[in-house]
């Protein structure tokens, strides 16, 4: 047999050889694609995960801003309130202050009041005493004449 001959059974086992890599090669690339779209499931289930919690975190910065917005309205209405307290206590203190003057004014005028009635009985009296001495007066001169 000649060099340049291969013999059947030989080309058969050679054939049955690339046809067993040609079947390697094509579960080997099956493989391949296998793992590229479990890399492709995964890379998108991490996408995914990443956007929720990028979704996640804006919705906790929302309720953080929310939280502070109605920290500031509580802490504005405090302020408001205590400032209308400090207004209430001021005018409390002008009211008694001014309560505390109409006492005294009131206190002046019964002060004055009762000066003015204890003339007035001193001239009443200085009065009937000027009537006795007029009476007496005139009761002489009505016994001078008779």
């Amino acid at each position: 047999m000649p060099n340049d001959q291969i013999p059947p059974e030989q080309h058969r086992q050679q054939a049955e050889g690339v046809r067993e890599e040609a079947e390697d090669s094509r579960q080997d690339a099956e493989q391949g694609r296998g793992v590229t779209e479990e890399h492709r499931i995964s890379a998108e289930s991490g996408r995914n995960e990443a956007e929720e919690f990028r979704r996640l975190a804006e919705e906790a910065r929302e309720v953080r801003d929310q939280h502070r917005e109605a920290l500031e309205t509580v802490r504005q209405e405090r302020e408001r309130l205590r400032e209308a307290g400090e207004t209430a206590r001021a005018a409390g203190e002008e009211a008694r202050a001014a309560a505390e003057a109409a006492r005294h004014a009131a206190m002046d005028a019964v002060h004055a009041t009762a000066e003015t009635l204890q003339a007035t009985v001193e001239h009443m009296k200085v009065v009937e005493e000027m009537r006795r001495t007029l009476r007496d007066i005139r009761d002489v001169n009505k016994l001078d004449s008779n």
